[in-house]
């Protein structure tokens, strides 16, 4: 079976720390395990925990749930349970899946675990186009859904990032969003902590500090501290959010580790899983132990 506290950050980090200088209880700059996947993975966006070594995966493309068991290091099943799209997340709620599709449509496979398989789409009314986020809150028997960026038009929507919550109970979506983020503020707690932005030179030799896109990729929450993790790829960044809805901690992934990640998951210890898209190399799953 793999074997797998977060303080609140003070505004004086270091613009070089990494995640053990950042408290965070995992060392994200050394993997305590890589897993390479199968091409057919190339395009991983989703992972779930099911029971010791296997884990369930989705990519971009098919609509086939894949059960990968690390122990084996191989696919053990392949479930075509969903039609081709562009899957993005995956959640476990106890012996039921939830897929989410980018048009945040969601399907529920309920009871994967025993293989009875009954699927049924939900069309969920989240107005943004692209959704990318998903994850199970147990303690409050809801789904998590976040949008990738903005939720419309307008200018009041571009700075918005939202996070909506689905009563499992009721199969029905909260209208309003149950967190909502500013980029320009998170941005200037980036700045106020010295976070090692990205760096773009221009056509007179210039350099300019590039302001973080805030694309969110995957959420989780950690079973052990009880935050939000939120993955945003597209900057190398895992944002940690606090009870309260506000970010408590902003921590850069190393682009050759984390080549594009999309997918995060935890084991109970508080173990965690992280997935990595291929684009150029093969698809990645990086374990990091919870370091007590």
């Amino acid at each position: 079976m793999l074997k797998f506290k977060l303080l609140f950050v003070a505004l004086a980090l270091c613009s070089n720390a990494w995640s053990a200088e950042h408290n965070l209880p995992y060392n994200l700059d050394r993997p305590d395990e890589i897993v390479k996947l199968p091409h057919i993975l190339k395009e991983i966006s989703g992972i779930a925990h099911l029971k010791n070594n296997e884990f369930a995966c989705i990519q971009d493309e098919k609509g086939i749930v894949f059960v990968y068991d690390e122990s084996k290091n191989e696919i053990v099943h392949e479930y075509p349970l969903l039609p081709d799209g562009d899957y993005e997340s995956i959640a476990r709620v106890a012996d039921d899946l939830f897929v989410l599709r980018s048009d945040a449509t969601l399907f529920r496979i309920s009871n994967f675990l025993k293989g009875k398989f009954k699927v049924d789409s939900i069309k969920t009314g989240i107005p943004a186009r692209d959704n990318e986020g998903l994850c199970y809150d147990k303690n409050n028997n809801r789904l998590l859904i976040a949008a990738k960026g903005r939720i419309g038009k307008g200018a009041e929507n571009k700075d918005k990032r939202v996070i909506y919550a689905f009563d499992i109970s009721t199969m029905k979506l909260n209208e309003n969003p149950l967190y909502e983020f500013d980029a320009t503020e998170i941005n200037k707690f980036a700045d106020s902590i010295n976070f090692d932005k990205k760096v773009k030179k221009n056509k007179k030799g210039n350099h300019k500090k590039l302001d973080l896109k805030i694309m969110t990729s995957e959420i989780c929450i950690n079973p052990i501290t009880k935050q939000l993790y939120m993955l945003s790829a597209a900057d190398h960044v895992l944002f940690v959010v606090g009870k309260n809805g506000g970010i408590e901690n902003i921590i850069k992934l190393d682009p050759n580790l984390f080549n594009k990640a999309e997918g995060l998951a935890f084991f109970e210890n508080g173990d965690m899983l992280i997935s990595n898209e291929g684009e150029a190399h093969k698809a990645t799953i990086l374990m990091f132990k919870f370091q007590k």
